[in-house]
């Protein structure tokens, strides 16, 4: 995969198993997150969306992430902007919210700084948006 910076084409390095390969301190700050919330798999997320069940379900990744498709059902409050906005948007700090992103990672970050702004039943769900598509679950 190709980005582009500064009209420069780079290419995204990923591991062996289509992982994007992280610098250390990046993989550190959020195994620590990671340690520091509670995680939901896709496969439970899925089956609590075909249960009907409450929850709010916010995609945390950038808006052309978004807008390339997602889950259904979910909003998109991004990372970049879900500090600032989550309290107009979820006012209830006992609301279930479920964060998902790429990959898992941007979501752990963000449920561990909801947590810190009081957020109690906050989850982040394992794999993200690869995770979801490769075991061909629901998009829209």
């Amino acid at each position: 995969m190709l980005r582009r910076k500064r009209g420069r084409r780079r290419e995204r390095k990923c591991d062996t198993t289509g992982r994007m390969e992280h610098s250390p301190r990046f993989d550190k700050l959020c195994a620590d997150a990671r340690a520091n919330v509670k995680e939901i798999s896709s496969d439970e997320v899925a089956d609590r969306i075909a249960k009907g069940s409450s929850f709010e379900l916010i995609d945390v990744r950038e808006e052309s992430e978004f807008a390339k498709g997602r889950i259904k059902a979910a909003r998109h409050i991004g990372r970049g902007i879900l500090e600032r906005d989550i309290e107009k948007a979820i006012p209830d700090l006992d609301a279930d919210i479920v964060l998902y992103c790429g990959g898992g990672y941007r979501s752990a970050l963000s449920a561990e700084s909801l947590q810190k702004m009081g957020y109690r039943n906050v989850k982040s769900m394992v794999g993200g948006w690869r995770e979801w598509t490769s075991k061909g679950l629901p998009t829209e």
